[in-house]
């Protein structure tokens, strides 16, 4: 028979919440018939499982279709006697009947996964909830966030790039993700651990399933735990300092100008003597971005990320020193903000006549005005080369005429050499490569 996960996950709330259960009815059945059997804290209350919670949602599925609680209760018992996994036996049967999908098979993790990516897809909520109520049937909670739930949604958001799937079907899977990350960290054990850790996404960054999948994985190993989520400002950041009193601040970016946000809290928080651990997509694509914040780096596999705070705040050792930031940079970043809107309006000028959409131009120059400020801001002009590539691509998909980037990128160099001069030599020396390239 199937292995399921059996580990206690989920408090009283979280199974009512998942299954609409009245929590009299939930305990009548645990009197009555011994199912479910959840284990119990310290305090008496009850901690229930992934098995659990599936078991409650069989039973009530067989109810449905007309069967008493007893004699569905007697029906999962003889089930198991006979070696069978009744979420496995009759689960299909219910989805067969409902989902546009045939159902989820395989056992296989990668199986698991691109039925839960099949289903998304398909707009299909019950064959997404039953190809991850199998994974966590079979694997552990960590094993299939990172597995089915983190790798999938990567696996969407590439194919939305590539233009294969819509922006709609990519933020149902991100919102299917993002609930079950936050019941099963709604219903993580209480701390062990006296030391507090604070999870946040710096200015601008709205990306937070990897800091919400980070602080589960952390709260499932005792740690106190403060998420505090998306597009957090260093205004009033001192306040909440004084509140927490935190070992350690875990920050991350997925974007350059996010990671350039991520630089002035760091550098706030070095001001404070408070320690920092940063990550994100961001500096796993730009291998020597961490070198330039003030903190400790916490590698590029997100499964490791628990054993690196575990040293740091074991054995902490001071960060190194950032790599710093050349004076030509801080003085072509002061002239561009002053000049910018003369930049744009210029820009817009010379290209009004070649046909461009208003808005795509628009979109054109918010997306270049904040890629180069957080390129001088982070010290290399270099590093807009990973969003142009993604720039490039968008604009193939939003059917940009060929060449026209190309001759947008001119406009752009015209523009800021007659407006900037020298001040802007950096600015100038990247549009000229990139142009040649």
């Amino acid at each position: 028979m199937t292995i399921m996960n059996t580990m206690p996950a989920y408090n009283l709330k979280v199974i009512v919440a998942e299954t609409g259960i009245k929590p009299d009815t939930l305990r009548a059945w645990e009197r009555r018939y011994g199912l479910p059997n959840p284990k119990r804290t310290k305090g008496k209350h009850r901690l229930y499982s992934q098995h659990d919670l599936e078991l409650v949602k069989w039973l009530l599925a067989r109810q449905s279709e007309g069967l008493s609680i007893s004699r569905a209760v007697k029906l999962w018992k003889q089930l198991e006697e006979d070696g069978q996994n009744p979420l496995l036996v009759y689960g299909v049967e219910v989805v067969e009947e409902t989902a546009v999908l045939p159902p989820v098979t395989g056992n296989r993790i990668d199986d698991l996964r691109q039925g839960w990516i099949d289903a998304c897809h398909q707009f299909d909520e019950a064959g997404a909830e039953q190809a991850l109520a199998q994974a966590f049937a079979i694997y552990p909670p960590e094993t299939v966030c990172l597995q089915v739930l983190m790798k999938g949604l990567s696996t969407i958001g590439q194919q939305w790039y590539e233009g294969s799937v819509s922006v709609q079907q990519e933020h149902f899977a991100s919102a299917l993700a993002m609930r079950r990350l936050h019941t099963l960290l709604s219903a993580a054990p209480p701390p062990t651990r006296r030391e507090r850790i604070i999870i946040a996404c710096p200015p601008q960054e709205d990306h937070t399933f990897a800091p919400l999948l980070i602080a589960l994985m952390l709260r499932y190993r005792g740690w106190d735990v403060i998420y505090l989520g998306a597009d957090v400002p260093v205004e009033r950041l001192q306040s909440t300092l004084d509140t927490i009193r935190p070992n350690l601040i875990l920050l991350t970016a997925q974007q350059l100008h996010t990671a350039a946000s991520l630089l002035e809290i760091a550098d706030f928080l070095r001001q404070q003597k408070v320690p920092v651990a940063f990550g994100g997509l961001i500096f796993n694509m730009l291998p020597d971005l961490h070198k330039r914040i003030p903190g400790h780096f916490l590698g590029a596999d997100l499964k490791d990320i628990t054993h690196v705070v575990e040293n740091l705040i074991n054995y902490g050792s001071p960060a190194a020193d950032p790599t710093p930031i050349s004076d030509t940079y801080r003085t072509a970043g002061f002239y561009f903000r002053k000049q910018q809107s003369q930049i744009e309006a210029h820009i817009w000028q010379q290209v009004q006549q070649t046909g461009i959409p208003y808005e795509h131009i628009t979109n054109a120059n918010r997306h270049m005005a904040r890629n180069i400020l957080s390129a001088l801001t982070l010290g290399d002009m270099g590093y807009i080369g990973v969003e142009l590539a993604w720039i490039k691509q968008l604009l193939a998909n939003h059917q940009w005429p060929d060449g026209a980037l190309e001759q947008y990128l001119t406009i752009y160099h015209e523009a800021v050499t007659s407006l900037i001069d020298q001040s802007g030599q950096p600015i100038v020396d990247w549009l000229e490569k990139i142009i040649k390239t």
